[in-house]
């Protein structure tokens, strides 16, 4: 299992276009066998910091994912929509496994 972090800069003036982009992205995690494990966006603190984490059964099916999402139609829409809004500035992606008992 392994859980993708992503933490955006935002425009914070464009903070209702992230919203809907971040709805967009939602479904589409689930649609490609990942767990969406929701976006948090700027509440108290910096208003320019976005996060959002989801999970893969592996790497592979990540990787796999983001291979796919390149060719499906409603993944374009949303890079798209992110594009055409300018409502991210930039993003870094890291990786992280779970630790149970």
């Amino acid at each position: 299992m392994v859980t993708c972090y992503l933490r955006y800069v935002i425009d914070p003036e464009k903070l209702t276009e992230f919203e809907k982009y971040a709805k967009m992205w939602i479904p589409l995690v689930n649609k490609f066998g990942g767990i969406h494990n929701g976006y948090f966006l700027p509440s108290e603190g910096a208003n320019n910091i976005a996060l959002a984490l989801f999970t893969f059964p592996s790497l592979a099916a990540y990787e796999q994912y983001r291979n796919d999402s390149f060719a499906d139609a409603d993944c374009m829409t949303a890079f798209q929509y992110a594009k055409d809004t300018r409502c991210i500035i930039s993003y870094e992606r890291s990786f992280f496994r779970p630790v149970f008992d």
